[in-house]
């Protein structure tokens, strides 16, 4: 049987009623089982160090790469084992995302959250299929949506059975193959969903098509956005990390060093403290 929603996106509530920061990370594709662990722990340690709820993100297949011949990950059964194994061994919750209905239920059975990727936000029996589960669901802004038109994808979610979403703000595309976050997007998600929101930080920096077989990217700029997200009201920051970014599977363009996430947190909480104090 599968859990209900455990509170994972909605973090601690402090004495004043409000809610801390909450962190996803991870690296873009589930990778080998070292490199698996050693972020997973990274990222564990930056959690218990900044008193900030961690969820660990890493997706069993990247069904939308650039080329075919970019590698996806290890699939649905293998990756979904991969995934229990970090559950259990580092102890953070772990989400990952689904393209297809039928992987829902099978996934929840491991997992804490799904996500849903931004170009699938309007599939409406995926998003059922999610809600159905119990499991808390985070689902992507379309880059062609406005934000208060995530309220049609919420709904779809809660009607299945759904309680526990978020919503995440990766860009809106401006021309071909560039995003631009409108820092309003926060607020505006927020009022019209009611749900918490997250600022996806390398998925923003993204340059799609720019490497003509895989994405580009300026994750010099992950650090400012992220710090602008949160002093916006963003409740949650998606990070996708890696040790060495040249070597990731799959975007390593718009990917943060894995040195950096803790300088990063750590600034985004202060900010995230004068917000609640103001």
């Amino acid at each position: 049987m599968i859990p209900q929603s455990s509170d994972l996106f909605t973090g601690r509530v402090r004495v004043d009623g409000t809610r801390s920061l909450f962190l996803i990370a991870g690296p873009c594709v589930l990778e080998d089982e070292d490199l698996n662990l050693l972020v997973a722990e990274q990222v564990a340690k930056i959690s218990a160090d900044a008193d900030i709820p961690a969820i660990f993100k890493a997706s069993f297949d990247k069904a939308n790469r650039s080329s075919l011949e970019s590698p996806r990950g290890p699939g649905l059964i293998e990756g979904c084992e991969v995934l229990r194994r970090i559950r259990e061994q580092v102890g953070l919750p772990v989400l990952t995302d689904i393209h297809l209905p039928e992987q829902a239920i099978h996934v929840a059975e491991t997992v804490d959250a799904l996500q849903i990727p931004a170009f699938l936000c309007r599939q409406t029996d995926l998003l059922e299929a999610a809600g159905r589960t119990g499991r808390p669901v985070n689902v992507k802004k379309g880059q062609w949506l406005a934000p208060q038109d995530m309220v049609g994808a919420v709904e779809k979610i809660r009607a299945a059975g759904g309680r526990e979403i978020a919503v995440t703000e990766r860009g809106t595309a401006f021309g071909y193959g560039r995003w631009v976050v409108d820092m309003r997007s926060f607020t505006m998600m927020s009022e019209a969903t009611n749900c918490v929101t997250v600022f996806d930080a390398s998925h923003s920096v993204q340059l799609a098509g720019a490497g003509r077989s895989v994405s580009g990217g300026e994750p010099e700029f992950i650090e400012s956005l992220s710090l602008a997200a949160v002093g916006a009201g963003a409740n949650g920051l998606f990070v996708e990390v890696h040790p060495d970014p040249s070597q990731a599977a799959s975007d390593g363009s718009n990917v943060l060093p894995l040195d950096r996430l803790e300088g990063l947190v750590q600034r985004c909480s202060r900010v995230q403290e004068v917000v609640v104090r103001e």
